[in-house]
């Protein structure tokens, strides 16, 4: 995936301005990035990802995630029947290696 790239569809925030929002605010708490255009508070696909960028904005990157790939894990994240991921650490089974390389 590349900067201006969506990272949240639901409020179309692009992984440029969630990176600039947390180098800039340096969020105390992950749930913070909600501040960024609301991203993160609809569907809750993208809050492992707003989690990694609060955590490390300078290292984060998504390189080894196409777009398409990105967008068919979000749509079998909401068709699936697992529990939504919240910021409070609950979070749906996603991917192992879009965990971990997100």
């Amino acid at each position: 995936m590349h900067p201006d790239d969506e990272i949240c569809y639901c409020y179309h925030v692009s992984m440029r301005k969630l990176v600039n929002f947390a180098k800039r605010e340096k969020p105390s708490v992950p749930s913070r990035m909600t501040e960024c255009l609301s991203a993160g508070t609809g569907c809750g696909w993208c809050i492992p990802f707003l989690v990694k960028i609060a955590d490390n904005p300078e290292k984060f990157a998504m390189e080894h995630l196409s777009t398409s790939d990105y967008a068919r894990l979000r749509r079998e994240y909401l068709e699936s029947d697992s529990p939504r991921n919240t910021f409070d650490g609950k979070t749906a089974a996603v991917r192992n290696d879009v965990k971990e390389n997100g």
